[in-house]
């Protein structure tokens, strides 16, 4: 049973622990009075009714509800949504969302210069953060720092043990006082969270169920109408979504994994049977989250690559996957 692979995780180890840099996201800036309402009409979450203590985990999809980005959205005041996001989609995010501003006053621009994206993890790090570090999973704490600025800390999903933020800053702000962590270890985390974010070579895969965005806070099904709404909508309800996401560990491997890679079941050498969602590791070894057929969870195996590939052996997610409601 789908059911049986997921139940609490192990405690993350040491090497995960601190604060790391995270080089590779960038920040888009929304700024004007409907700015807001504007995002609200394009992405998967509710942003009218978003407090500046709430993050939003929210998906931006085409019209056939494929996820083009994923991001965190936060507001910092009524003016304007700041939304963290892998930098490698972010120039076309801007891009195609800027298409659809029209009338809108608002205006979108990167602004990942100004700002500098933190992940921290493990009970130091909350610590740190004292009363800025925020107790439920996207809310958001603000940190005062030294200069007179404002830092943003939202808490993340995390194995069930171990709590984990992430930290928007201006970018000549100090580093937090914290022990570097290794950015695949940190990568490893969201892996073991079950939190895959679109990265390039997933562009357009998923539907945001296929990725289980919707278990973890990235799909509101009451707000209004957004792009590909209709398609996300109809895969809830009426019982359509046969691929899900799961957490895999690769036993023995020392492979370079990255999202897109395709995986094949030991019984089908012609058609893959899903694909990789995340990558990341814990204290070295390769997890990785992958989107795969659930029929083929059923029977056989799941290799990496090809039917002879590097083999995944399930693991435990920290949420269950159940049929729609």
């Amino acid at each position: 049973m789908i059911e049986d692979l997921h139940h609490a995780s192990p405690a993350v180890p040491g090497s995960a622990l601190g604060a790391v840099r995270l080089a590779d996201w960038g920040v888009i800036r929304a700024q004007g009075e409907e700015s807001a309402k504007f995002l609200h009409s394009q992405l998967t979450q509710d942003l009218a009714l978003q407090t500046p203590r709430q993050a939003r985990l929210a998906g931006f999809c085409s019209a056939k509800g494929r996820l083009l980005a994923s991001m965190l959205a936060i507001k910092p005041d009524d003016q304007s949504v700041l939304m963290a996001l892998p930098a490698e989609v972010l120039p076309a995010t801007v891009k195609r969302l800027s298409m659809f501003v029209l009338r809108a006053k608002t205006k979108l621009s990167d602004d990942s210069a100004a700002w500098a994206v933190w992940g921290l993890s493990g009970a130091q790090a909350r610590d740190w953060l004292g009363e800025a570090a925020p107790a439920e999973v996207w809310s958001v704490g603000r940190l005062a720092l030294a200069d007179g600025g404002e830092g943003y800390a939202t808490r993340l999903p995390d194995d069930g043990l171990t709590p984990r933020f992430l930290l928007l800053q201006p970018a000549a702000a100090p580093a937090p006082a914290l022990p570097l962590i290794d950015p695949e270890e940190w990568q490893g985390l969201d892996v073991t969270a079950g939190l895959a974010w679109v990265r390039e070579g997933t562009v357009e895969q998923f539907v945001p169920q296929m990725i289980n965005f919707e278990l973890i806070g990235g799909v509101n099904f009451q707000k209004g109408c957004y792009p590909g709404q209709e398609i996300v909508a109809r895969s809830q309800y009426r019982g359509t979504i046969k691929r899900r996401t799961h957490l895999f560990a690769l036993d023995g491997v020392d492979a370079d994994v990255r999202p897109g890679q395709e995986i094949f079941h030991s019984e089908d050498g012609e058609q893959p049977a899903g694909m990789v969602a995340g990558f990341g590791r814990q204290e070295g070894r390769p997890l990785l989250l992958a989107e795969v057929k659930l029929a083929a969870l059923e029977s056989g195996t799941l290799h990496l690559g090809g039917p002879q590939g590097p083999l995944l052996s399930p693991r435990p997610l920290p949420y269950l996957i159940g049929a729609p409601e």
